[in-house]
C-alpha cells in the first residue's frame, strides 16, 4: 500500500470510512471484523505442516546429512543412503512436531499478555460513545483509537486530535529520534491499494514524513492523541515493507523481529558449537579418503565409510532436543509461575544470566509514594503539618477539577485518613478557591475559610521547598536552616515538599499567584516510594542463585539508595550517570562491575551500561516497565518486564512476568538453567561419545586390513543412539546444577568433549585388541563379521554408560545415578544396552552383516567397560 495523491479533509476521511468521531457501532465493528479478518500480520500466522517439514531441511545439520545421502546415492552406496535418509526423515518429523507444539504453546502464552488498544465504540445508535480496551487483533478499519505514552500503534491511523504527541518510528524508518505528530490543517491523502514502493523515510510516497499519519509498528514516546484506523493487518504499511515471506516466524528462533535482535548467549553458545561441528564434519570425508588412499591404497570404495564417519559426528537430535526442552520449560513456567516466555531461546539465556539490571520505579518500587514524615520548622514530627498539606491536596483536587489526582496528593490524603485522629474529617473547611499546581511556579494553593478565623481567608500553599521559602517572610539564617533540613531529608531518599499559610481578608475577587506572598512557614512533608511487596524476597533469591543485581534509575541518588537499603540490597557508592559520559567503554565496564546503583540515568545511558557489561563477558537481563527502558531492554541478552508495563515495553521484552510476584523471576532463571542443562548435557554426552567413536574408526581404518565396521552398521548404531538421546529432553536436572548461572561456552564444551572422547577412543581400541585375540583364538572364518559385531555391541554399551555417568553434565560423573529416582535417561540407556546385546542375535542383525559372538568375548569386554566406567568417574571428579 502507498499513499495516493488524492487529498481529503479529516471529515471526508471519516465519511469515506463510514465512521465518525463518536466511533463505530459494536455491530458494525463485528461485521467489519468478519468481512476483513483479524488485524494480524501475515508473518505471525503459523506455517503449515509441509512448510514445517521443508523448513526443517534448512537446519545446518539436517542439510549436511541430506548432502551426504546424495553423495552416497551417487556412488551407489544404497544402504548407506537409505539409513541416512531415515535419519533425515526422523529428524525432520520430530523437529516439525516439536515446533508445532511450541507454536501452539507460544500462541497461548502470547494471548495472556496480548497487547490491547483503546477504541471508542457505541453499543447502539443512541448510546453515548465509550472507550473500550480490546485486543489489537480485533481492531477494524474505521475504529477511533486513543493513544497515550507507551502505547503501540495498533494499525495505520489518521490523526484527528493530538496533544504533544511524538512517535518512535525506528522499526519502520530507522530514525532513532522521536518524530512529532499532529493533525494537519491541510487535506491529507487516504490509502488506496496500489503497488508499494521501496521502503523509504521521506517523501517517497510512504507517508512516513506526514505528521498526521501514524503507522503500525511505531509507538508513542510522549503525549496523547486520537486517530481513525485506515488500514489493518496485511494492508498496513508495516506489512507491505516487511513482507510476509522475508522473515518467517518460529518459536525456537524468536518473533518476526528476530533478525534485528542483538546476538545473545544462545547464539554464542549453541550456534557457535554447531558451526564448529559442521566445519569438522565437512572436512572429515576428504581426510578419510586421502588417508586410506595414501596408506591402504583404497579409493572411492572407502567413500561410504567416510560418509558414515561424518554422520557419526553429527548431533542430529540437537534441534529436536533444543526445541523440546525450551518449549517444555516455557509451558511449565506459564502454568506454575505465570511467566510468559515470548522468545524460546530467551529461556536458555535466562539460565546463563549472571547480572540482572533493574529499573527502580515500577519494578523494585510500586511507583506509589507514601508519607514518611511531617516535620515542623525545627525538624520535629507535627501532625498539623500533615493536616494542612492534606487540606491543600483535597481542596485543590476538588476546586480545580483536576482530571486525575497526583500520586503525591493521593499519598497525603491516604496518610491523613490513617494518621489524623479524625481522619479526613479533620480537613472539613469551607473551600473558597484553588490555584492548581503548574510546572513553572511548582506550587499549588487552596483558599479556605476556617471556623476560628471569621472574616478572613487562609491560603494553604504546598510545593517545592525553594519556591515556598521564597514566598515566606523568613530571615536569611532561618531560611538556610530549613533549606539544610530539607536537603538532608532529600539526601536520605525522600521527596520533600514545603507547606506554608497566609491570612487574607475575606473577599469576592478572584485569587491569583500574586497573592502567594508574605506566607508563614509551617513545615515539611517527606514522601518515599513504596517498595514492591515481593521485591526484597526476589533480590534475596537472585543473590542465592548467584545472580548480581544492579539498579539503573533516572531517580535521585538518595532515593535510589534508600529504596535499595529498604530492600536489603547494599547500595554502596551510588554513581550518577553523568560521570559515565566521558568514560571509554573499557573504563565504564570496570566501573559498572563494581557499582550497584547508577542514578540519574537517561535511556541511552542505561543501554550503554548494559552493553558494556555484555561486552565484558556477562550475560545480562534487564527488568523494566517504561518507555524509557526500551533501549536497555533491547541491549540486554534477555529483556524482562512486568505484565502492567507499557505496551511497547511488553512488545520489546522477551519475558513477561504476568504475576505480581517478582520472585517469579528467580523461578524463570531456574527453569532456564534446567533447559540449558538439558541442552548442555546432551551436547557433552553425544559429542564425547561420537568423537571417541570417530577417532577409533579413523585409527582402526588405517591400521586394520579391513574396515572396523560396515557403513550401514555405523549408521544403524547412530540411529539407535539418536533414539535414546530423546530421553534427555525429559530428564530432571541435578539440583546442584541450578545453584549458579549456566554458561555453555564452546571452548569449554569442546575441551570436555576432547578429554572424554579420547577416553572413549581408548576403550574402543582396547576392545579392538580383545576382538583381535578372540577372533584369532576362535579361528572363526567369519572373523570380520565377528569383529564388526563385537565393536557394534561395545559401542552401544559405552554410549549407555556415558548417558548414565555424564547425564548431569560437567562434574556429575562419580555421583552417577546414585540417590536419584529412575528417570527417562536410565530407562533409555538400559534399552540402548539391550539393543547392543540382542540385535546381533536377531535376523535384523544378520541382515546387517552381524554374527554371534563367542562367549569369551563378554567377560573380556566387561572388564574393558568396568575400566572405562572407572575412568569416567575419575575424570569427572577432575572436571568438577
Amino acid at each position: 500500500m502507498t499513499w495516493a495523491p488524492e487529498r481529503r479533509t479529516p471529515l471526508k476521511v471519516l465519511r469515506a470510512l463510514d465512521s465518525g468521531p463518536r466511533g463505530l457501532l459494536e455491530s458494525e465493528a463485528d461485521a467489519r471484523l468478519a468481512r476483513d479478518g483479524e488485524n494480524v500480520l501475515p508473518t505471525r500466522r503459523p506455517p503449515s505442516w509441509p512448510v514445517r517439514l521443508v523448513r526443517s531441511l534448512r537446519d545446518p545439520f539436517t542439510a549436511v546429512l541430506a548432502s551426504l545421502a546424495v553423495v552416497s546415492a551417487l556412488v551407489a552406496a544404497w544402504g548407506t543412503a537409505a539409513v541416512i535418509a531415515v535419519l533425515v526423515a526422523v529428524s525432520c518429523a520430530l523437529r516439525a512436531a516439536g515446533e508445532y507444539r511450541a507454536d501452539r504453546s507460544a500462541a497461548g502464552l502470547r494471548e495472556l499478555v496480548a497487547t490491547t488498544a483503546t477504541v471508542v465504540r457505541r453499543a447502539g445508535p443512541d448510546a453515548e460513545p465509550a472507550p473500550r480496551e480490546i485486543p489489537v487483533d480485533q481492531v477494524v478499519v474505521g475504529d477511533v483509537v486513543r493513544l497515550g505514552p507507551g502505547d503501540l500503534v495498533p494499525a495505520d491511523l489518521r490523526l484527528l486530535r493530538a496533544t504533544g504527541l511524538t512517535m518512535h518510528q525506528a522499526a519502520l524508518t530507522g530514525e532513532s529520534a522521536p518524530v512529532g505528530k499532529h493533525p494537519a490543517d491541510a487535506p491529507v491523502p487516504v490509502p488506496v491499494p496500489v503497488p508499494a514502493p521501496a521502503p523509504g523515510t521521506g517523501g517517497d510516497g510512504s507517508g512516513f514524513d506526514r505528521p498526521e499519519l501514524c503507522f503500525q509498528g511505531s509507538s508513542v514516546a510522549s503525549g496523547s492523541g486520537t486517530g481513525v484506523v485506515v488500514a489493518t493487518g496485511a494492508d498496513t504499511r508495516f506489512a507491505a515493507d516487511q513482507g510476509a515471506a522475508d522473515d518467517e516466524w518460529s518459536p525456537a528462533r524468536g518473533d518476526a523481529r528476530g533478525s534485528d535482535r542483538r546476538t545473545t548467549a544462545f547464539d554464542r553458545s549453541v550456534y557457535g558449537i554447531s558451526w564448529i561441528l559442521i566445519r569438522f564434519m565437512l572436512l572429515t570425508p576428504p581426510l578419510v579418503l586421502m588417508a586410506n588412499a595414501a596408506l591402504r591404497g583404497r579409493g572411492l570404495e572407502t567413500l561410504p565409510f567416510a560418509v558414515a564417519v561424518a554422520v557419526g559426528l553429527t548431533p542430529e537430535m540437537l534441534p529436536v532436543i533444543v526445541t523440546t526442552a525450551l518449549a517444555q520449560g516455557a509451558a511449565a513456567l506459564a502454568r506454575t509461575h505465570e511467566v510468559i516466555v515470548k522468545r524460546l531461546p530467551a529461556l536458555h539465556d535466562l539460565g546463563a544470566v549472571d547480572v540482572v539490571c533493574v529499573d527502580k520505579t515500577g519494578t523494585l518500587t510500586q511507583d506509589r509514594p507514601v508519607l514518611d514524615c511531617a516535620l515542623d520548622a525545627h525538624g520535629a514530627e507535627d501532625a498539623d503539618v500533615l493536616r494542612w498539606a492534606a487540606a491543600n491536596s483535597l481542596w485543590t483536587l476538588q476546586l480545580a477539577e483536576v482530571p486525575a489526582a497526583d500520586a503525591l496528593d493521593e499519598a497525603l490524603l491516604d496518610a491523613a485518613e490513617q494518621r489524623l485522629p479524625d481522619g479526613l474529617d479533620a480537613l472539613e473547611y469551607d473551600p473558597v478557591a484553588a490555584l492548581p499546581f503548574d510546572p513553572v511556579r511548582r506550587l499549588s494553593t487552596a483558599v479556605v475559610r476556617t471556623p476560628d478565623r471569621l472574616g478572613s481567608h487562609t491560603l494553604i500553599v504546598k510545593g517545592a521547598v525553594e519556591e515556598v521559602l521564597e514566598r515566606c517572610a523568613l530571615g536569611a539564617g532561618e531560611r538556610s536552616r530549613i533549606t539544610a533540613l530539607a536537603a538532608a531529608r532529600a539526601e536520605d531518599g525522600l521527596r520533600v515538599l514545603a507547606v506554608a499559610l497566609g491570612e487574607r481578608p475575606a473577599r469576592t475577587r478572584a485569587y491569583t499567584t500574586a497573592d502567594e506572598r508574605g506566607l508563614t512557614f509551617v513545615g515539611l512533608v517527606g514522601l518515599r516510594d513504596a517498595t514492591a511487596e515481593t521485591a526484597a524476597a526476589a533480590l534475596t533469591a537472585l543473590a542465592r542463585s548467584g545472580v548480581e543485581v544492579k539498579v539503573l534509575t533516572g531517580d535521585h541518588p538518595g532515593t535510589a539508595a534508600r529504596a535499595c537499603r529498604e530492600l536489603g540490597l547494599p547500595p554502596g557508592q551510588v554513581v550518577t550517570a553523568d560521570r559515565t559520559d566521558g568514560l571509554p567503554d573499557a573504563e565504564l565496564a570496570e566501573l559498572a562491575a563494581r557499582t550497584t546503583v547508577f542514578a540519574r540515568c537517561t535511556p541511552a545511558q542505561k543501554a550503554r551500561i548494559v552493553r558494556v557489561l555484555r561486552e565484558r563477558g556477562h550475560v545480562t537481563g534487564f527488568l523494566g516497565d517504561g518507555v524509557n527502558d526500551l533501549p536497555a531492554l533491547r541491549a540486554s541478552d534477555v529483556g524482562i518486564c512486568p505484565r502492567d508495563a507499557v505496551d511497547v515495553a511488553r512488545e520489546a521484552a522477551d519475558v513477561v512476568l504476568a504475576a505480581k510476584d517478582l520472585t517469579s523471576l528467580d523461578h524463570a532463571i531456574a527453569a532456564g538453567r534446567r533447559a540449558g542443562g538439558t541442552i548442555a548435557g546432551y551436547l557433552r554426552i553425544t559429542l564425547s561419545s561420537n568423537f571417541g567413536n570417530v577417532m577409533a574408526m579413523l585409527t582402526a581404518g588405517l591400521i586394520l586390513p579391513f574396515l572396523p565396521m560396515l557403513p550401514a552398521q555405523v549408521l544403524v548404531q547412530n540411529l539407535c543412539f539418536d533414539a535414546a538421546q530423546l530421553a534427555f529432553a525429559y530428564d530432571r536436572q541435578d539440583p546442584a546444577a541450578l545453584r549458579r548461572p549456566l554458561r555453555l561456552r564452546p571452548r569449554e564444551v569442546l575441551r570436555f568433549v576432547t578429554g572424554f572422547g579420547l577416553l572413549n577412543a581408548a576403550a574402543d581400541l582396547a576392545t579392538f585388541a580383545v576382538l583381535a585375540w578372540v577372533v584369532r583364538a576362535g579361528g572363526d572364518a567369519g572373523g570380520q563379521a565377528s569383529f564388526h559385531t563385537g565393536w557394534f555391541t561395545e559401542n552401544l554399551l559405552t554410549q549407555a554408560l556415558v548417558m548414565l555417568l555424564l547425564r548431569a553434565g560437567r562434574g556429575a560423573a562419580g555421583r552417577g545415578a546414585a540417590g536419584r529416582r529412575l528417570g527417562p535417561v536410565p530407562v533409555a540407556a538400559s534399552g540402548l544396552a539391550a539393543v547392543g546385546l540382542l540385535l546381533p542375535l536377531t535376523p535384523a542383525g544378520a541382515a546387517l552383516g552381524m554374527a554371534a559372538l563367542p562367549g569369551v568375548y563378554y567377560p573380556l569386554v566387561g572388564v574393558v567397560l568396568g575400566l572405562y566406567a572407572g575412568g569416567l568417574v575419575w575424570c569427572g571428579r577432575g572436571n568438577r
